[in-house]
This record gives structure tokens, C-alpha cells and sequence, in this order.
């Protein structure tokens, strides 16, 4: 997504919203669970202490298996801010400052070659793609993308981004075009999108205005209906990410400028059910890990690991650099893997069980000018249940990396 120094948050302040409750009651009375816990707040250094963990072990061996790179003369920024999977995880989008959305196989990136000394345990040689050769198609957008998401029930065929103009869009990728739009954050760039995983499918997008805007695509005319819109901090704090649980509960997270992720049930959204206090800098990720876990990243170098059940504080994890950029944030939920970038052109791995990395690997430079001072942009885990696994990594200098783990016996 770029660099930006976060340095000078503002403080956390009160919480505006507005709601429409006749949207609400028409689309979410049932199917997700009544339950609505109350609203909890938990201080760094407040009444619960972080659980302990033992040594952190790594029980994975991973590889580099391909890297993808432009043309060595390409002069071109091509930042990738954005790696996602398809449903079926067959299939890869990647978005940045490039203005493309770039759709590549699965089987174009991970050589079938390569997959069998994986799965054998032997050593595989790496693979160098060019970025025209090995993806499938692109789309060409008319701004710099910052947030890419797969809408659920398209079949794979519909995906979601937002961009640094603060507009929202679908684009259909049979006929590589834009179906959808929406621009209601009023110019201000839009750090993430994301679709509910409950039917009927919204959208969320959080952005520079300090909102974050829950629409519904099937009405209100061209852009959607704004069902929810939510303001965490009254100094108007950028929403830097938003993620629903993908759990088949009623939980919207959020993570914003002023040190603070924020919880909210879609169905009574006039103040958060948590306040999770503890970041020291901007918070620019929020995943969930399982339905009781959630992982938020700062510029503060932290993964934190919170008990959504209580609000409570899990853990600290630490050892990559992140102080100014948007790095990434990835969890492998089958393996209970946390994957996230670094300032120092690495990629980390950790165990949600431990703090301390079980994995960094560096990666790959390329000669081209302009780039010496990479770092590891956008990381994204494929979805599967097999004892061997598969994390993407994109850079700043635009090489997408492909590493394969395989679980040690």
C-alpha cells in the first residue's frame, strides 16, 4: 500500500455512527448468533496480563518455489499492495501502484514439477517468471489500488477493490470489466474492502476519512446503500482495515490511526462491543485467526493476539521491522500461521502459540533502479488443508515470490 509515517496518531476519542435500522431488521434478523456480549476495553498495562508461551518451534520447512518480476528496465513503480486467493484457491489477484489488477493460475506460479519435490521432501529449484508471461490476464484500473477482495457467491468471478481516489469497485473478470462503483468517502483513498460471509453478501470499506461504510450492492441505486457508517474516533482517525469474521457470526473488525482495533456487531453497531487498547502506533491490519481469535498488526512492529470472548490480550509476537509501511498481514487457519511483512525485505512466519518467528526469509532482490531500499508489501496464505502449505509475498519493487512449506515429520 506504500509508506507512510503514522508517528503523530491522534489519541482515541468517542465514536460516531449512523445506522439503518430498517435495512438491519429486514436483512439480518436471522441466521447469525443473538448473543451480544457488552462492550469491554483491555489497557496494555490494565488488569489482565498476556498469557505466556513456551519457546516457539518451527515445525515447517518452507522454500522459495518461484519469483515473479517485471522486465529489469522496467522504470514503472509497481508496488503490490494487495494479494488475494480466490474461493477455490486456484486462483491469485494481485493489485498496487502499478493501476493493473493482475490474475495469474495457480499452476502458472507453482510449477507441477516443483509441487512433487515438495510433497517428497527434496529441494526444488527456483522458478523466475516474468509478470507477462505467467499471468493469465490483466485489468487496467484508473487509480493506484490499495485493497483487493474476492466477493463470496460470485463463483470467483466478481472482485472488489479500493483505491487511492477513495472509490470502491466490482470488476467482473469474465468480462473484464467494472460492474460496480462507489464513491462516498469524498476523495479520500480507501485502505481495505471486504465482503460479509453471511447471506445477503455486503460490502465494508474503511478509508482516509476517518469511516468505515457498510453498503449493500443490490440496492440504493448505482453505488449501493450505506447501511452503517461508523466513525471509531471523533478526530476523524483513518480506517486502515476492515474485516468481517468469516465464522458465520455477526463481528465486524476494524483497525484504525489512533492505536486502537475496534469490534462491532453488525446488528447494533451505536458503539463497539470491544476497544482493543494496546498498540502504540497506527494499527494497519485486523484478521481473524478462529471464531474466539483475533490478530491485529500496528507500525509498531507487533502482532498482538486477542480473546474476543473477553477482550483479553493473548500475546505479544515480534521480530520483524515495521515502523511506517503497510507490510502485510496473512493467517493460514487450518495451521494456526501468522504471515507478515518486514521494512527489511523479509517475510515472517509465526506460530499463533508462540511470540517469536519460526520462520523469516528473505526476499529475493532484482536489479532494478530505483529500488534499493525494498520491503515486503502484501503476503497472502492459500486456504488449504494439507500438510504442506503455500504463502505469497509481494514487494515494493512489484516481485511477486511464491514459498511452499512442508510440515517436518
Amino acid at each position: 500500500m506504500g509508506a507512510i509515517d503514522w508517528s503523530k496518531s491522534p489519541k482515541p476519542s468517542n465514536t460516531t455512527v449512523s445506522f439503518s435500522f430498517e435495512w438491519a431488521m429486514k436483512n439480518l434478523s436471522s441466521g447469525i448468533h443473538p448473543t451480544l456480549p457488552t462492550k469491554q476495553t483491555l489497557k496494555h498495562q490494565g488488569d489482565r496480563l498476556e498469557i505466556p508461551s513456551a519457546a516457539a518451534r518451527c515445525e515447517w520447512d518452507f522454500s522459495l518455489s518461484t519469483v515473479v518480476s517485471s522486465s529489469a528496465n522496467a522504470a514503472v513503480s509497481d508496488a503490490l499492495g494487495s494479494i488475494e486467493f480466490d474461493p477455490s484457491n486456484t486462483v491469485v489477484a494481485t493489485g498496487g501502484i502499478a493501476r493493473k489488477i493482475r490474475i495469474y493460475s495457480l499452476n502458472s506460479l507453482l510449477p507441477e514439477d516443483n509441487i512433487q519435490l515438495l510433497t517428497r521432501g527434496e529441494q526444488n529449484d527456483t522458478a523466475f517468471l516474468d509478470h507477462v508471461n505467467a499471468c493469465s490476464f490483466y485489468i487496467c484500473t484508473p487509480a493506484k489500488l490499495s485493497s483487493l477482495r474476492w466477493r463470496p457467491g460470485s463463483g470467483g468471478r466478481l472482485l472488489g477493490s479500493g483505491d487511492y481516489d477513495g472509490v470502491v469497485m466490482e470488476y467482473d473478470l469474465e468480462r473484464k470489466l467494472p460492474v460496480f462503483e462507489r464513491d462516498e468517502h469524498g476523495g479520500r483513498r480507501v485502505w481495505s474492502v471486504d465482503y460479509s460471509h453471511w447471506d445477503p453478501f455486503v460490502g465494508a470499506s474503511g478509508s482516509d476519512d476517518g469511516t468505515m461504510q457498510m453498503w449493500d450492492p443490490r440496492c440504493g441505486g448505482e453505488g449501493g446503500e450505506c447501511v452503517a457508517k461508523v466513525q471509531p474516533a471523533a478526530a476523524r482517525s483513518s480506517v486502515c482495515c476492515v474485516e468481517f469474521s468469516p465464522f458465520g457470526d455477526s463481528l465486524i473488525a476494524l483497525g484504525c490511526a489512533d492505536r486502537m482495533a475496534y469490534a462491532y456487531d453488525v446488528r447494533k453497531m451505536v458503539e463497539p462491543l470491544h476497544v482493543l487498547e494496546g498498540h502504540t502506533k497506527t494499527v494497519t491490519y485486523v484478521r481473524f485467526v478462529d471464531a474466539q481469535t483475533m490478530v491485529s498488526a500496528g507500525t509498531d512492529g507487533c502482532l498482538k493476539l486477542w480473546n474476543m470472548s473477553d477482550c483479553g490480550l493473548i500475546r505479544t509476537c515480534k521480530g520483524h521491522v515495521n515502523s511506517r509501511s503497510f507490510v502485510g498481514l496473512s493467517v493460514w487457519r487450518h495451521g494456526g500461521l501468522l504471515g507478515c511483512g518486514s521494512e527489511n525485505n523479509q517475510v515472517f512466519v509465526y506460530d499463533k502459540r508462540w511470540d517469536e518467528p519460526i520462520c523469516a526469509r528473505g526476499l529475493e532482490p532484482m536489479a532494478r533502479p530505483g529500488f534499493d531500499h525494498a520491503f515486503v508489501s502484501s503476503v497472502c496464505w492459500r486456504q488449504v488443508q494439507e500438510d504442506h502449505c503455500t504463502l505469497l509475498a509481494g514487494g515494493s519493487d512489484g516481485v511477486l515470490q511464491v514459498f511452499v512449506g512442508t510440515k517436518i515429520s
